[in-house]
């Protein structure tokens, strides 16, 4: 039973890391409504939502030393994942669909 608290250890920082990842890739405070807000301000700025995913890389990387870590950088991997799904398809003469 010495192995118990060590197994409860593990669990938990699993569920932190599980949590993380949807606060980070779908956080469910953006998903309330049928269309994800990511989806709606891409509809609503069209060529200017590529400034948008820019802005928000640099907001995560200047402030992830001062505020949430690790998990501003996952978001802002995360914008700019984004942004290279949005110029793949643009260059490749596709018109950017949502994924």
């Amino acid at each position: 039973m010495e192995d118990k608290p060590y197994r409860e250890m593990i669990r938990d920082k699993m569920k932190e890391i599980r949590t993380q990842s949807d606060d980070v890739n779908h956080p469910p405070h953006y998903n309330a409504s049928k269309i994800e807000t990511i989806d709606m301000i891409e509809s609503a700025t069209e060529h200017g939502f590529e400034y948008y995913l820019q802005g928000n890389i640099i907001k995560y990387m200047v402030r992830y030393r001062h505020k949430n870590g690790i998990q501003d950088l996952k978001k802002a991997q995360w914008y700019l994942n984004k942004l290279i799904e949005v110029k793949n398809d643009i260059t490749n003469g596709n018109v950017h669909t949502k994924k």
